[in-house]
Order: structure tokens, then sequence, then C-alpha cells
């Protein structure tokens, strides 16, 4: 076993043979502390690429796969731009293995079939060394076994219902113990919530999130559901289900609506004179992106549970959020999704380096054991279960549209199948 640890905060513990990695010059970025090596010559492409990737001596071409269009793009444009965000800085610093990264981009419209779709035309025809994409667990559903057929590398930003493990997906957002499960210990905690009324959109990612959600609330801090109600994806009528949570008054509002819907959603609430102050309510969904549609007014005291928020005071935040605005101008916010996707190809260079190939049976073979601990959102390290070690923390939005954190948890080991919630 071994360990190595860079001026960047990069360390790998694992095997000597995860060690394995073509080291070159290592530039000041925004991301990561000026550090000096020797540089080296890239490796000859049959050396890192013997799978037929599209791979050459001098570029590297990979996918993204969001909704730029439809009722998700509220929600995924700020993943595309943080994964050009770090393919760009990437870039600057020479690349991987010596190669620029190039970039099929593809829109998922917000339409799960036109995922899958999009995905086998990315690995089948373009052969990207991988994709970073998706953001609903239907649209991962609907490429996953695309990936899996093909052999594909796919690194998935968005936090999510977990009760998935797979070869060819890096999740970097967060499973439900480390978001779903922390966020209502600490509601039954901190607020004393015992009564819950369980709203999401509907589709996978929310019915799986409640249904672990009311298992939790049930078994462990023996309190009581007293509504569960799912509207579909784009819905911005929410009259009658405020109506039933004035006549139920629970303790806390647990919400996972997500996309546009989130706009309609807490106008609605808003002027139904149902603020957060009268009527608490916690958010796996809302974050700064969302909170930019909807409209801080609309949401100042909500709690949202996440790993990231754009206010964390970490050197390493400062120098991505600088990044960030200085790219996409000095309105552009960043929400927790929007920090995992621009993680996911530092992770894959990383991995690749490590590897010192592209292919990817051997990236991912040199994934796990990769940390990083001058994340924007602090320490992380990669599972064998393709999942990340990270924090939980709890924002109190405000009406400039940013979030005070009043709770954060320790690094919690991420477990995407938990006993007795399945």
């Amino acid at each position: 076993m071994g360990t190595t640890t860079t001026a960047a905060g990069w360390r790998h513990t694992g095997t000597s043979a995860g060690l394995r990695q073509s080291l070159r010059t290592l530039a000041a970025s925004v991301m990561m502390a000026t550090t000096a090596t020797a540089a080296m010559a890239a490796p000859s492409t049959e050396e890192v690429n013997t799978t037929g990737l599209a791979v050459t001596d001098d570029t590297v071409t990979v996918g993204i796969l969001h909704s730029l269009t439809g009722t998700m793009a509220i929600s995924e444009t700020g993943s595309v731009q943080a994964e050009k965000l770090a393919i760009e800085q990437i870039n600057a610093q020479g690349g991987v293995l010596g190669r620029q990264i190039k970039i099929i981009q593809e829109d998922g419209a917000s339409d799960w079939p036109t995922f899958a779709e999009k995905s086998h035309k990315l690995l089948e025809r373009d052969k990207v060394a991988t994709v970073f994409g998706c953001w609903t667990s239907a649209s991962r559903k609907a490429v996953l076994p695309v990936f899996e057929k093909d052999n594909g590398l796919l690194y998935y930003p968005t936090f999510y219902e977990g009760l998935e493990e797979s070869h060819n997906v890096f999740y970097t957002g967060q499973e439900a113990t480390q978001q779903i499960l922390a966020g209502l210990n600490w509601a039954h905690e901190e607020l004393g919530a015992k009564t819950f009324y369980l709203v999401g959109s509907d589709y996978i990612w929310p019915r799986t999130s409640m249904k672990i959600a009311r298992k939790h609330i049930e078994n462990v801090l023996h309190g009581k559901v007293v509504g569960e109600e799912y509207y579909p994806l784009g819905s911005t009528q929410f009259g009658s289900l405020i109506n039933k949570i004035k006549l139920k008054k629970p303790d806390l509002v647990f919400g996972a609506v997500v996309g546009g819907s989130n706009v309609a959603w807490f106008k609605q609430l808003n002027a139904a004179g149902l603020t957060f102050k009268k009527q608490p309510m916690l958010t796996i969904s809302v974050t700064e992106d969302e909170v930019l549609g909807i409209g801080g007014e609309n949401v100042e005291g909500l709690y949202s549970s996440m790993k990231y928020f754009q206010s964390l005071d970490l050197p390493g935040n400062k120098e991505f959020v600088a990044a960030f605005k200085a790219k996409y101008g000095e309105d552009a916010v960043i929400g927790d999704v929007t920090e995992s996707a621009y993680l996911g190809p530092w992770l894959w260079k990383r991995a690749v380096e490590a590897a010192g190939s592209f292919d990817v049976d051997k990236v991912v073979a040199a994934s796990p054991g990769i940390e990083w601990n001058t994340s924007p959102h602090g320490e992380l390290k990669v599972d064998e279960n393709h999942h990340l070690w990270m924090r939980t923390r709890i924002g109190k939005w405000k009406a400039d549209g940013q979030a005070d954190v009043v709770w954060e948890s320790d690094v919690i080991e991420p477990n995407p199948f938990p006993e007795g919630y399945q």
C-alpha cells in the first residue's frame, strides 16, 4: 500500500499499481496551488488507448450530456458551465497525458429516451473517452444500460436516492444516507420535527427518496408522515397542496420538487402566506441555481440539505467561485450539483494519470482511493463503491439568494445500499 500527496491537495491511497501516473507540469490555476514538476513526454497513443477511443497523439474527446432545453434546463445549465470550466483549466495545465480535451456536447432535452439516444451516439459513433452528464435519476437510469453494454464511463453529478452501484459510473453527488438521513436527523434534533409532509416531483428520485425518508421518520425518528404528494415534472399549480399543508400543519415539509416547477411552487407558497417562519421546510432539491429563478425573497428561511453552498468559507471554494464568475459573469451562481459537475473532469484526469491510460477499465481500477482535500466543498475521497466520502451541510436561505450554513456533519462514508431502507 502507498500514499502520494501533491501540493494541489490531491492524494491517492491504494495499491502501488494504482499509483502509477504520468506527471507533467502542474501550472498555477484557480483551483490548485502552484507546483513545479519536470515535464515529461506524452506517452504514445498505442500505450494509452488500446480500446479504440477518440484519442490521438495530441487530443482526447469527451462528451457532455445535459438538458439544455426543457423543464430541467434551469438545473442543468450550471453543470455544463462547471464541466467546461474544469476542462478549460485542465487544458491550460497541459491537458491529460499530454493531450488537450475536446468536447462533444449533446442536449438530453429533459427527455429520458433522448438521453439514451444521445449516449448511444457519444459512445458508439463518437467513441468518447468519458461522458460528464445527466441530472435526474430518470435520465441516469435511461443511459445506464447503454454505458454498461458499451463499457463507457459516466461521471454523474447529482445528489440522488442511492440504491445503485455500477462499474461504469462515478457518482460525485450525495447518496441518500449523506443527504436525506443526515438532513432529517438534523431537523428532528434541531427543529424538534415530529410530523412531516413529504412533497416531490413524480419520477424515480423523489419517490425513492421519500420512501427512504418515510422509513427513517417512522422507524428511526419515531415520527409521523401526515401527507405525501407528487406532481408531474413541469407542474405549475400547487394551490390544492398548499391548502392541505395549511390544514395538516406539519412540523416540517420535506421537499424534492425539481426543475422549473420550483419557481411556481415557492412563489405560490409565498403568495399564500405560507412563509418559512410559519411553516418550516427542508428541501433536498433547491440550490443556488434554482434560487436564481425562484427569487431569494420567495425562499428566505427555507433550509436545504447539501454538501456544498456557494458561501462556503474555504480556500478551494473561493478560488472556484472567482474562476466561475470570471468566466460566466459576476451575476453567475453556483449550486451543489454545479460544484459536483466541476469535480468530474478533475477526478477523471487524476484517475487517467494514475492509470497511465484512457482505457475505461484501467481508469476505473485506478480511481478508488483518490482524495482531494482542497476541493471547493472540502475533503473528498473516491470509495470502492464509486461514490464519494463527503460532508453534509444545512443551509438557510437569505433574501439575497445565498445561504448561511447552520450545520455541518463530519465526513460521511458513502453507503448506497443502507440496510433497512431498500
